[in-house]
């Protein structure tokens, strides 16, 4: 069943809030290319460009088999053939590590090589290749002197047979730390002649690469038990709760991360298209309980104190996000840095929340107790947000309405 209720203070925000995202968007495309420089070369960005592409080709063409392989076999998002991938790259004396930090870096030497030489303001180049999961890879040329790191991203990708160069742009690094947690992160003002023709300005580029190694058993439980819940539209990682007490945990959302891994489907509960809409629906129990329960020990009566229940037709009323619950599209990931096993069967998860677009390596660290039953699925026991003056703010997460907001912003006429 579908309720539906428009919102007068919809129409009232509509047009501050459409402004407010536009500005989002453009983020700091108000700096134009001749202001920066870039186009009359005072950098001397455009030199050191023209010195890379001597050796673009070679580069492109190392892993060339590989690549057709993959593209044959429809493997190129797979975390094996990456790896291989990876290795070829390394075997030639190239640092490579993959776009989402699932595989040790190689040639880390001249990597911590180049940091040192960037903390000492001497002078030096080095090429990082990032190889990502649809079929091509990024080539950052890194060029320091004084202390400063000119940044020239490449993108390549893998058609007809061949690597194509897809695109190309520059920066001087505005940020650049190569943090405790061995990770390499810098960013800035990226500028491409694509990007130039069609917004007169440049993107903010993000990038955090790992270049210390990681135990595989540790990014194994991190893709197993952290990463198909991730940080995104949920709180179940950024609160304390337990299997006693389960807090501020949004069961609402917890449904949206797990109906697709249930059902093999996305939920049909979905925001009106109309965004001045609100949405209502009532899901029957036995399907809403389904959901929760196969990852949580929970039982009814809790669950239902902590959702909104229906008792005359058992259904749970369930308000899918709006527009006034979208989030920044810019999310931190989950990297697992130590575990215990329990004598319960229960294990502990250390776990480090990285964010590449804060160049922040640690937000905080969090503990995340799971269950791991014998039919291969698992249980959600506890997570606990572990107290330090260093831990970062929350920034990308925005929470449901309350019941009062969603009033205010769908209930009148």
């Amino acid at each position: 069943m579908l309720w539906k209720k428009t919102g007068w203070f919809w129409k009232i925000g509509l047009a501050a809030i459409s402004f407010m995202m536009v500005l989002g968007i453009s983020g700091c495309g108000d700096i134009s290319l001749e202001e920066t420089g870039v186009l009359e070369n005072e950098s001397g960005t455009q030199e050191f460009l023209q010195g890379m592409e001597d050796d673009a080709d070679e580069i492109a063409d190392i892993c060339l088999d590989l690549y057709k392989k993959a593209a044959e076999e429809n493997t190129t998002d797979d975390l094996e053939t990456v790896r291989s991938i990876i290795n070829c790259f390394g075997e030639n004396g190239y640092p490579a590590v993959d776009s989402k930090n699932q595989i040790d870096m190689t040639e880390t030497e001249q990597v911590i090589r180049f940091c040192e030489k960037v903390e000492a303001q001497e002078e030096a180049e080095i090429t990082i290749l990032e190889v990502g999961y649809l079929g091509g890879f990024v080539k950052y040329d890194l060029k320091t002197k004084d202390g400063t790191v000119e940044v020239t991203r490449t993108y390549y990708k893998y058609e007809n047979g061949s690597m194509q160069r897809n695109a190309s742009g520059s920066y001087q690094a505005e940020y650049w730390n190569y943090t405790e947690e061995g990770y390499l992160m810098f960013s800035g003002v990226r500028f491409s002649e694509e990007l130039y023709v069609l917004t007169l300005s440049g993107v903010d580029e993000h990038t955090a690469l790992r270049v210390q190694p990681l135990d595989e058993t540790y990014r194994e439980l991190n893709r197993k038990y952290l990463l198909p819940v991730s940080y995104e539209r949920n709180n179940m990682f950024i609160t304390d709760w337990n299997e006693n007490d389960f807090g501020e945990l949004n069961f609402y959302d917890i449904y949206d991360i797990f109906y697709p891994q249930i059902n093999a489907e996305f939920s049909p509960y979905v925001a009106d298209d109309n965004l001045g809409v609100g949405a209502v629906y009532r899901i029957p129990k036995e399907q809403f309980e389904s959901v929760i329960m196969t990852y949580f020990n929970i039982d009814s009566e809790t669950l239902q104190s902590k959702t909104t229940f229906s008792s005359e037709d058992s259904t749970y009323e369930y308000k899918p996000r709006g527009f006034y619950e979208v989030e920044y599209p810019e999310y931190p990931y989950s990297e697992v840095v130590g575990f215990t096993e329990n004598s319960d069967g229960t294990i502990i998860l250390m776990v480090n929340v990285v964010f590449p677009y804060a160049g922040d390596s640690k937000v905080y660290s969090h503990e995340v107790v799971v269950r791991p039953l014998e039919d291969g699925s698992v249980q959600y026991v506890s997570n606990r947000i572990i107290p330090s003056e260093d831990n970062g703010e929350v920034t990308w997460h925005t929470p449901r309405l309350t019941e009062e907001q969603w009033e205010e912003i769908y209930g009148g006429e």
